[in-house]
């Protein structure tokens, strides 16, 4: 049984980690503080005997130190891994210390934790946001790399952060970098709006952009199934992974067609125009996952499978 810390615990994706680990008979410690986070998500996480879960503030160093150290001494913790961040891309467009805070200083802050007690080994939750806008396919080492959002550039000086503690003081580190991520628990995103628009006018949908846009979309199980492969075989010292499916992905009128019919079908869809669906929005991009392939992983779902599974979940779900 191996001992883990989850930032963001109560969040989409942290909160699932954890019942996957608690599941396969690890112990799990659990830091939130409910910004995002969302208490319904872990209401069956708290009542396993091996969770424990800490409400407080990441930026706030010193008092996370003070809950962690005891909890550390009584059984030590193997693996951090940190997925608390600003999820909202549009909401740090609109104000950049929403990023700075929740994405860049939660690292900055949970790497002087990690010194202080001794921990040593780091998976971090990236984004293919970092890439910025790219032509052809975006592999783990294509450069130079310039976000057009404060959230992928606040992620890409987390990593930055990062390589720079594992030189200090770090063994070892996974780096995932995520495409958009669909399923069960999601807070916010496109098929949560889509869903929401569509209760509250079931005559009409308005789609932000032309319906164009095109991204790889991975169900949250096998994103979950994916990091798990990675650092079970991934053992360099730095290890950095695009996350995804292979195909060139699904586009966002596809997925405003399906939730409609989903939902019943009787609903006209209207586009609001332009490429892309607001400040910060890389409108399509084609996600190389040939290093993670060759590690030995691909998912089942190809991304018009992940968005079918995951709209018919989530209207399930808010229904």
């Amino acid at each position: 049984m191996k001992h883990y810390l989850i930032t963001g615990a109560a969040g989409f994706i942290g909160s699932q980690l954890a019942e996957t680990l608690l599941d396969a008979g690890h112990r799990v410690t659990g830091i939130d503080n409910f910004s995002l986070g969302t208490r319904s998500h872990v209401a069956n996480a708290c009542k396993h005997p091996a969770y424990r879960l800490i409400e407080a503030d990441l930026v706030d160093t010193v008092s996370c130190i003070d809950s962690l150290t005891p909890i550390h001494s009584s059984q030590p913790i193997d693996e951090v891994w940190h997925l608390a961040a600003n999820s909202d891309i549009s909401a740090g467009v609109s104000d950049s210390s929403i990023d700075l805070k929740n994405t860049f200083l939660t690292t900055h802050s949970l790497l002087s934790i990690m010194k202080e007690l001794g921990l040593k080994r780091l998976a971090f939750s990236s984004t293919s946001a970092i890439y910025g806008v790219h032509g052809g396919a975006m592999s783990e080492d294509i450069g130079p790399l310039f976000p057009i959002s404060n959230y992928g550039a606040m992620k890409l000086a987390s990593e930055a952060a990062i390589s720079a503690a594992l030189e200090a003081c770090l063994d070892r580190v996974w780096i995932f970098r995520f495409p958009n991520v669909v399923g069960p628990r999601a807070t916010h995103g496109a098929i949560f709006d889509f869903i929401g628009r569509l209760q509250q006018n079931p005559d009409e949908l308005v789609v932000l952009g032309d319906g164009t846009q095109q991204k790889p979309y991975l169900h949250v199980s096998e994103l979950i199934e994916a990091m798990l492969f990675i650092t079970a075989e991934a053992t360099e010292k730095l290890n950095y992974y695009n996350i995804g499916p292979p195909d060139t992905g699904a586009t966002v009128r596809s997925m405003a067609e399906s939730v409609v019919r989903n939902m019943g079908g009787t609903a006209g869809i209207k586009y609001t125009g332009g490429d892309r669906g607001w400040v910060g929005d890389v409108p399509r991009f084609h996600y190389s996952v040939a290093k993670l392939e060759n590690l030995g992983w691909r998912p089942a779902l190809d991304s018009e499978g992940a968005l079918d599974r995951a709209i018919r979940e989530l209207i399930a779900e808010q229904s």
